[in-house]
């Protein structure tokens, strides 16, 4: 059963649709339904529409439609949804990654936390298939969930001033790769040579919310290999299913 949709103005230009206060797949399954139901829908006077784990945020000109009439109808297509979601299913990208040493240099802290070996917190990382929740935080930061209990791992109680691009974290019972250096707080436990933002891309992010991630632990010979192809533009982390 879904839970009932909450509507709530956000200032004078947009609306938040929020679905409950759990974080769940189904909810933000039915996040993403309602997202491209939207953006489809191409209602008058609506811009940006901003999914996050439970609620939607969606601006809009109030010069052209009242925050009244906007609801009523966000409220029709919510409505159309069903007992289904009408959003395709995401695309699957398979992410490399280097694990430990200089490119993730929490590794061994993650694994002495959980009392595991390093290889098998990789295992456990890798082999597991992981929903884009939302992007957030910095721009082309993919949340990426759920971590598997034994794994997951407490943020840093010092946050990094620097983490450098592509690096890959946990947090708590969430997963996330860095687009772009920034500061962070998150487990580094590895690092991809796949490029994640461009703003000259369309659109900028690689990885959009409702695809699926699954890590790939390579070694640092192919690591520069990828980096290289991708580069020339002759590598893509999306296969067919």
């Amino acid at each position: 059963m879904y839970p009932s949709a909450c509507y709530k103005p956000f200032g004078d230009r947009a609306i938040v649709v929020g679905f409950g206060n759990v974080i769940s797949r189904e909810v933000n399954q039915r996040v993403h339904a309602l997202h491209y139901a939207v953006s489809n829908a191409k209602l008058l006077g609506v811009g940006e529409c901003v999914p996050t784990y439970r609620s939607l945020l969606v601006t809009y000109d109030s010069t052209i439609v009242t925050y009244q009439k906007l609801v009523s109808m966000i409220k029709d297509l919510e409505k159309g949804l069903g007992a289904c979601n009408s959003k395709p299913r995401g695309r699957k990208a398979v992410i490399p990654v280097v694990y430990g040493g200089v490119f993730g240099p929490d590794l061994t802290r993650v694994s002495l936390y959980h009392n595991l070996k390093e290889r098998d917190v990789i295992r456990v990382h890798s082999e597991r298939e992981y929903v884009v929740y939302m992007i957030g935080f910095t721009a082309g930061f993919p949340y990426l969930g759920e971590l598997a209990e034994e794994i997951a791992t407490p943020r840093l109680e010092n946050p990094r001033k620097l983490v450098p691009e592509g690096s890959v974290g946990i947090a708590g019972k969430q997963t996330g790769i860095y687009p772009r250096k920034a500061p962070g707080g998150w487990q580094i436990i590895g690092r991809t040579p796949i490029q994640l933002f461009d703003p000259s891309w369309s659109p900028p992010a690689l990885i959009q919310p409702g695809d699926c991630v699954k890590f790939e632990p390579i070694s640092t010979a192919r690591f520069r290999q990828i980096r290289s192809a991708a580069s020339r533009g002759d590598y893509s982390p999306f296969v067919e299913e």
